[in-house]
């Protein structure tokens, strides 16, 4: 029965949606131990590039160099561990320093310290979280006093925490320290290897997540007063246009077509930043829940402190992000006003041409009534012209009659011939024009049953 998968036909994707859940496995971290974690925005040149300096590591300290890029990649070498991790838009690289400790200052060996010298130097990327952690064994030792941890955060007031519901002590700053990095110090108190290694993964990632969560933040700054003088701008078009003020439509819609460009050119570059922040956010709030903190007497927890400066700042690019689908939404409406004003102009415009043309139609069917009648004279005339020649040559040929007599009564009769004549050319094209529109008529209903058919 094991053999029957064999024999069947498997998505392609099968063996990766299995190997996702299992692709960033948490650590197991002893206590005590050193741990420095770096993240570092990459693009995909910069990517490929680390995978190569990574190898260069292996290269250096004497190991098997890895051929394969994967999401994680972890290794050990001897007292060294480094494990380095591919995100959407950064790369992650966790330090776990495993060496005897040998000096009561947490934070004076650290989890880069067993690097080849140089190597982290020519790290590609560009760096945005960076922080040591360093990680005591209270189980048997007691843990220092407040006072006692203050001096390794250099003075900086500091943010306590009791997690997983008091086995272990987290003591941070979330400020940057004298050598450019962040400091977090964990005190086991209950742990094992496991549970703290998913601590301190938790706490990484809301130190990464928070960072990455700000980067939004002086985006939506630098948007916001342009987004208000745009509205400003906005509102008071509105009004004027509310008002029924005359105003110079193409100058307004040149207006309003630059207003949209400038929102959908702020909307191009901040749209990516605000969709991560929310998501970054999203990330920190359930990684907060997981920790299930206790007080520590006098200090804010790591939940009340991200809570009380980090969501506002969250909450202000979403605020903007909003402004900007709001702007954009109001800058449509006003320009399909604008446009529908323009429009009724010219159905105006063309309601008065087509008067003016249908007055012009009524004068030149006038004249060419007019012309009408005198040519009727005119080829009368000269068919009573030739009427009288025919006449005289009759009269010449011996004929006897009176050539006044006659003359004169063939002018009524060609009068009336030509009249005659005259209305039956007009009827005939008269005719023909109502048969062509009839015919246009015609194709144009056809048109609009094939359409709705």
């Amino acid at each position: 029965m094991k053999d029957v998968i064999q024999h069947l036909e498997t998505h392609p994707l099968r063996d990766m949606l299995y190997g996702e859940l299992h692709s960033r496995p948490f650590q197991v971290i002893p206590s005590p131990a050193r741990v420095t974690h770096l993240a570092l925005q990459v693009d995909e040149a910069q990517r490929a590039e680390q995978f190569r300096h990574l190898q260069k590591l292996h290269e250096i300290l004497g190991y098997e160099v890895p051929q394969v890029e994967t999401q994680c990649y972890e290794q050990t070498f001897g007292n060294l561990r480094i494990r380095w991790e591919k995100h959407l838009e950064f790369t992650s690289y966790t330090f776990i320093n495993l060496a005897p400790l040998s000096h009561p200052d947490p934070f004076t060996e650290q989890g880069i310290s067993e690097l080849p010298f140089g190597w982290l130097e020519g790290l590609p990327g560009t760096v945005v979280a960076a922080f040591h952690v360093a990680i005591e064994d209270a189980r048997e030792n007691p843990e220092p006093e407040p006072n006692e941890v203050k001096p390794w955060f250099e003075q900086m007031r500091l943010v306590g925490s009791s997690p997983q519901s008091g086995d272990a002590r987290v003591w941070t700053a979330f400020q940057l320290h004298s050598d450019g990095f962040g400091r977090l110090l964990v005190y086991n108190k209950r742990m094992s290897d496991s549970q703290l290694g998913r601590l301190v993964q938790r706490l990484v990632e809301i130190e990464t997540y928070r960072l990455m969560t700000l980067l939004a933040l002086p985006e939506a700054r630098r948007t916001s007063p342009a987004l208000g003088d745009m509205d400003a701008k906005l509102a008071n078009l509105t009004g004027v246009l509310a008002d029924n003020h005359q105003v110079d439509d193409s100058a307004v819609l040149s207006e309003l077509t630059q207003m949209a460009a400038q929102i959908e050119a702020f909307r191009a570059q901040t749209t990516f930043r605000f969709t991560a922040t929310r998501a970054y956010a999203d990330l920190i709030i359930s990684r907060l829940a997981e920790l299930r903190e206790d007080e520590v007497s006098g200090h804010l927890t790591i939940n009340e402190f991200l809570s009380r400066r980090l969501l506002p700042a969250v909450r202000t690019c979403n605020a903007v992000s909003e402004r900007l689908d709001d702007l954009s939404r109001r800058v449509d409406r006003v320009s399909d006003m604008m446009r529908t004003r323009v429009e009724m102009a010219i159905q105006q415009q063309n309601r008065e041409l087509l008067s003016s043309m249908d007055r012009r139609s009524r004068i030149q069917l006038m004249m060419q009534h007019t012309v009408e009648g005198l040519s009727v004279a005119a080829i009368s005339y000269y068919l009573v012209g030739l009427v009288k020649y025919l006449l005289e040559a009759i009269y010449g040929a011996g004929v006897p009659f009176d050539k006044t007599i006659a003359t004169g009564m063939m002018v009524p009769i060609v009068l009336l011939a030509v009249w005659l004549a005259t209305r039956r050319i007009h009827h005939h094209f008269h005719a023909l024009a109502e048969d062509e529109l009839a015919e246009g008529n015609t194709g144009k209903k056809r048109n609009e049953r094939r359409k709705r058919n």
